[in-house]
């Protein structure tokens, strides 16, 4: 058995409990705050699970559908674990991983390990971590805020608490925020957080991330259930303007391919159909915006990719169209600041609410339309006199095209399972306001 079969994982029920005059109502949809780490470039959420003061704070996860957290410190009273073989088991592990067994000295049947439990893999993609572990159960609780005009902290009554999440020991958090206790998986799979609550609570299978640009004192939010969202002092419901693409899933999913212990695919993908810098096309080989049948390809997102990550010969070309267009502007080039490749002197570049003046960065996308980058989320400071193009090159990636955190930043991005549709607001800053400024009520 693996190294990591200490990190035993536990599946809990969560139900959702009432308080006063709340416990009849049925939400409509849950907001939860998404905080920045300004230094590990991480963004995080956090709920209190089992009883209130269990606060648990995660980092986001668009990559995996799995939540996993530390324990230690926490109480569980109702613990039981899924058994190899049982439905459940079925449900969670459809790849038939062994039963679990638990090391030598290990208290059996506890939240640490149960023989013969069912598994399942998880990861941390900061650390590369990546281990097996026994899934488990139990009824224990978690309180999210609402958006249905109850105060914010409502909770409510679920009525088949099932939210699954994995149980792991300090080891397996190497990279992650020191303000975390673990990962929450939005990703695009049954077990993710968004899917859970959804189809509990009989909410809109949709979420919604706003991603702050500002450390932790100024969250933005994470929306599940749908909008509308309301941002201040623009006021208006932004949910009625975003533009719109189609969602696309990678063909190993749909063949249910494994791919690194784990059902293949939780990643949400686009058709992208091109870019543009002030305009002009960028020339690249279009072949690489499709997904191969071998899953390679395409366009996707990631919460845990700093910065948009663009195969090589993407790259090469984004960066010499941008410099020539750079150039037309006056601005200073300078030495290149590892991992960016095109870097400018600060002082050539003016700067407007929506960030530095800089070339317009425009995604093309299927539908006849498109994700425009301003300044801000163009390019990145890397000290008070350099500002670089915030792409970076990959030789070897699966997408060819991964938009990162620092690009969506200040958007308001929807992920609609329902429609199966992406939705992209303009920039905020462009609106004069900011993730931060979010309400969502």
């Amino acid at each position: 058995m693996s190294s990591f079969i200490h990190h035993c994982l536990l599946f809990f029920v969560i139900a959702i409990f009432a308080v006063s005059n709340a416990a009849k109502l049925k939400p409509k949809a849950f907001v939860f705050p998404i905080r920045k780490d300004a230094n590990k470039l991480q963004y995080y959420t956090s709920f209190e699970i089992s009883k209130r003061g269990n606060n648990v704070p995660l980092v986001l996860d668009l990559f995996s559908q799995h939540t996993w957290f530390v324990c230690d410190g926490y109480k569980f009273p109702t613990y039981k674990p899924i058994m190899c073989h049982s439905d459940k088991c079925r449900t969670y592990n459809k790849k038939g991983e062994p039963c679990m067994i638990c090391e030598p000295n290990t208290v059996s049947r506890t939240p640490g390990c149960t023989v013969g439990a069912c598994t399942l893999y998880s990861n941390n993609p900061y650390g590369i971590f990546f281990g097996q572990g026994a899934l488990s159960l139990g009824e224990d609780f978690i309180f999210a805020m609402t958006t249905n005009g109850v105060s914010v902290g409502t909770t409510y009554k679920s009525p088949k608490p099932i939210f699954p999440f994995t149980c792991s020991d300090a080891n397996f958090l190497g990279n992650l925020s020191n303000k975390t206790r673990g990962m929450a998986g939005i990703g695009n799979g049954i077990t993710s957080l968004h899917a859970q609550l959804s189809s509990q609570f009989k909410v809109p299978h949709k979420f919604a991330l706003c991603l702050p640009s500002t450390s932790e004192n100024a969250p933005g939010h994470m929306f599940v259930g749908g909008g509308p969202y309301y941002f201040s002092p623009y006021g208006k419901d932004i949910a009625k303007q975003l533009i719109t693409t189609p969602l696309v899933e990678n063909p190993l999913k749909i063949r249910g391919v494994t791919q690194s212990g784990e059902d293949a695919e939780y990643d949400f993908y686009v058709n992208v159909t091109s870019i543009s810098v002030d305009h002009k096309l960028v020339s690249f080989n279009a072949s690489l915006l499709s997904i191969e049948k071998d899953g390679f390809g395409g366009t996707s997102f990631s919460t845990t990719s700093a910065y948009t990550i663009l195969t090589s010969s993407i790259y090469e070309s984004l960066v010499s169209a941008f410099v020539k267009a750079a150039a037309f502007r006056k601005m200073i080039r300078v030495a290149s600041v590892a991992p960016f490749g095109a870097c400018f002197d600060s002082k050539s570049i003016a700067r407007s609410q929506t960030g530095p003046v800089v070339p317009y960065i425009d995604i093309g996308l299927a539908g006849n339309t498109h994700w425009r980058f301003y300044g801000a989320n163009s390019m990145v400071a890397v000290n008070n006199d350099v500002l670089c193009l915030a792409f970076v090159d990959a030789p070897f990636v699966r997408s060819s095209i991964h938009i990162g955190s620092h690009q969506m930043e200040n958007y308001l991005i929807e992920f609609d399972l329902v429609s199966k549709k992406l939705g992209i607001s303009t920039s905020l800053s462009f609106r004069n306001t900011t993730c931060s400024q979010s309400r969502g009520i």
